[in-house]
């Protein structure tokens, strides 16, 4: 089956040729991001793959559908990009990789906190220009704090585990009941008592309409003063303008982002030799207390092989007639 890739990196070609070393699939990698202006690269083919920050919207759909195109290919765990409905009407099946590492993100988040709280990026910087000074370096014991975490599957429950670990109170909260989560000696809260008991507030939940903005100007006042918030989910979760008002106020303290509301037009791509015309990240940027990183939480090796691996099954699942393991329907 012929395959279009978009949003494709050198590492994207790496593993998934590397996966695909019986030749079952014909790999067609392309740099663009998939939209209105590039859909028309579908062509002949029966399948599309596509990431975080491709726009799939009714009308690519529709002309998705137009071009012959019957599977969407997340490989990536979220699908918040994708419009459901229209795939539905256009007879489009939606394939994901529901959980390519939760290891990697998990990790990831703990080292954000950690990072954040003892300043080790500060402190690289400082050690390279010379400077050994440990003033403005202070940070806190973690054992014996109290993280609050929103969004308790595979990647939430790991966060809870590695923080009770850490000797850490640990709060959580999400409609589904992770009994894991529980025997760890985590409980749950309603989320005004998580924000008002949490020194670190941690998001792990997808992006659905009612986790829009769920971290808002009146979520942020019901938290601690100097509060860490930590990002790793989707940037959409949290309203970046409110969080930037509460830098300032010092209401938080501590910011730790891995996602970006904006992020399709700056991510995964090197801007370095040009003016970023977004105000709003570029503000993020001038806070000392902030650490931001461009959407690498998933990055490591056996994420990257897995999520090719599960991709490729996926559609030949699809090929074969077989029942989709990791469709994506409207419920």
């Amino acid at each position: 089956m012929k395959v279009v890739f978009f949003n494709s990196k050198e590492y994207d070609r790496e593993y998934f040729n590397g996966a695909n070393t019986d030749g079952l699939h014909e790999l067609v990698f392309l740099e663009p991001k998939l939209s209105l202006d590039t859909v028309c690269l579908t062509q002949g083919a029966m399948a599309v793959c596509v990431f975080v920050n491709d726009t799939v919207d009714a009308e690519v759909v529709s002309r998705l559908a137009g071009n012959g195109v019957k599977l969407i290919a997340l490989r990536c765990a979220g699908f918040n990009n994708v419009d459901l409905n229209a795939a539905a009407e256009h007879g489009v099946k939606v394939v994901r990789v529901p959980a390519y590492s939760p290891y990697a993100v998990a990790e990831y988040t703990v080292g954000l906190m950690l990072a954040l709280n003892r300043k080790i990026h500060r402190a690289y910087c400082r050690v390279r220009e010379g400077n050994f000074s440990l003033n403005g370096l202070l940070g806190f014991d973690m054992a014996g704090k109290t993280a609050g975490i929103i969004g308790t599957g595979q990647i939430g429950s790991l966060v809870v585990r590695t923080l009770r670990a850490m000797d850490m109170t640990v709060l959580m909260s999400d409609p589904a009941v992770n009994k894991d989560c529980i025997a760890a000696g985590a409980r749950y809260v309603d989320i005004d008592t998580l924000f008002a008991e949490s020194d670190i507030v941690s998001l792990h939940c997808p992006l659905t309409p009612e986790t829009h903005h769920i971290i808002d100007a009146a979520a942020i006042d019901k938290m601690k003063q100097g509060v860490m918030l930590i990002n790793t989910s989707r940037g959409a979760v949290i309203d970046t303008a409110a969080v930037i008002a509460s830098m300032k106020t010092g209401q938080i303290g501590m910011l730790g982002l891995d996602v970006y509301e904006q992020e399709e037009d700056l991510f995964f791509e090197d801007h370095s030799y040009e003016v970023i015309t977004d105000d709003v990240f570029e503000r993020l940027l001038t806070f000392p207390n902030a650490l931001i990183t461009a959407h690498q939480g998933f990055f490591t090796k056996d994420a990257l092989s897995n999520i090719a691996t599960t991709t490729l099954n996926n559609i030949l699942q699809f090929e074969n007639g077989s029942s989709l393991d990791n469709e994506v329907s409207l419920r």
